[in-house]
């Protein structure tokens, strides 16, 4: 859990007009970066500059917005509005006479890792990060290394299965599949946050696979190697070597952004296999305007798998957590995924937050996710 900072007025500080080094250096001791207040928050940097700019990985791109420097100082603001109980990732580019340098915000403590390197992280007013994310002393469960000989793929593959604190084989657990589950470890606390919310009782004992792709950009979007893998190779596997539940609603899907899509290709090329799909930030476009504005080909292979869902019969019952980042550039698109996936006869919840494309916000979701797909009338 992070607090809000407690800072003097920046307004104050300005309009007293006295912006000296020992007035500088009083007024930032102590102090963090963003200043956060109601409805806003307020960057701070202090360093010689021609331009300090707030780099933020929203809306599908960079925005930027540039701080303004005070007369005479080397103290340098941005004040931005944002909405409250949010959060998203950022840096800062500093511009100087010979080069720029896209930097970590020195005054904030608060960063967020994912494969490319870390983020600065700008917290709004309200914004908690979720206790049962936070490593808090529950019993541990285990990570065990399991070999899949892939005929499919040619290849053996090398995955992960996390098995709950006090694991029995004479009960069956139900089964969760992770895309790039071994990032979701990694970067959004999957295995401290099962141990947590199976400890106080949100979620029964499950056995999770922490899936991984070779080449997740063509294999996830294709879809048919992929599914023809999970459901012909590693769930068999699994079921060989763990107990697992062999009751569809007991066995989920999960994946973010183009695991979100392998996700939903293998429920629905193997309709009945699994109950249940946690669908985050998925790439999926539905409006053909909207797809001309994409030129990455992942996006028409994705789009090419939606139009063959519609056209798919009904799934068995199935439930889905649909969520997605305001703040990301598939906002819309994933509402228009929950309207289509309705359409199927498919029970969705649907779940929206002011953040961004980011490992965190999939980890703040998570509790909401796993309680509604595996929740006690899903068989309704």
């Amino acid at each position: 859990m992070t607090s809000e900072p407690k800072h003097p007025d920046l307004r104050e500080f300005v309009e007293r007009g006295d912006y000296g080094v020992k007035a500088v250096d009083d007024y930032l001791a102590g102090v963090s970066s963003p200043l956060v207040e109601p409805g806003a928050l307020t960057f701070l940097w202090r360093g010689e500059a021609q331009a300090v700019l707030l780099l933020r990985w929203i809306h599908a791109g960079v925005d930027t917005q540039s701080f303004i420097r005070l007369p005479n100082s080397d103290l340098w603001h941005l004040r931005i509005p944002v909405q409250d109980g949010g959060r998203f990732e950022y840096k800062l580019n500093v511009i100087g006479a010979q080069r720029e340098h896209w930097i970590l915000d020195p005054r904030n403590p608060q960063r967020a890792a994912d494969p490319f390197g870390q983020n600065s992280v700008a917290m709004t007013h309200g914004y908690k990060r979720p206790d049962w994310s936070i490593p808090r002393g529950a019993p541990s469960g285990s990570l065990e290394k399991i070999a899949i000989k892939s005929e499919v793929f040619g290849t053996t593959r090398r995955e992960q299965v996390y098995l709950p604190h006090g694991y029995s084989p004479n009960q069956p657990y139900p089964l969760i599949l992770v895309h790039d589950g071994g990032d979701y470890d990694d970067y959004a606390e999957l295995s401290v946050s099962l141990d947590n919310l199976i400890a106080v009782g949100d979620i029964p004992p499950v056995i999770a696979v922490l899936s991984e792709a070779g080449d997740r950009m063509s294999e996830y979007a294709r879809g048919r190697r992929h599914a023809r893998y999970i459901v012909g190779e590693l769930l068999p596997a699994i079921e060989a070597q763990y107990a697992v539940s062999d009751a569809p609603s007991n066995r989920i899907l999960l994946g973010a952004s183009l695991g979100a899509v392998a996700s939903l290709a293998t429920a629905f090329r193997f309709p009945g296999v699994f109950g249940g799909l946690i669908l985050k930030s998925g790439s999926f476009i539905l409006d053909p305007a909207k797809l001309r504005g994409r030129e990455h080909p992942v996006f028409h292979r994705v789009a090419r798998l939606l139009k063959a869902m519609q056209r798919a019969p009904a799934l068995p019952f199935t439930r889905a957590f649909v969520s997605t980042g305001e703040l990301e550039g598939l906002a819309d698109e994933n509402r228009a995924l929950a309207d289509a996936l309705r359409q199927q006869g498919v029970a969705v919840r649907f779940q929206s937050s002011w953040d961004g494309h980011h490992w965190h916000n999939w980890r703040d979701q998570l509790r909401d996710a796993l309680m509604w797909v595996l929740g006690p009338d899903q068989n309704e």
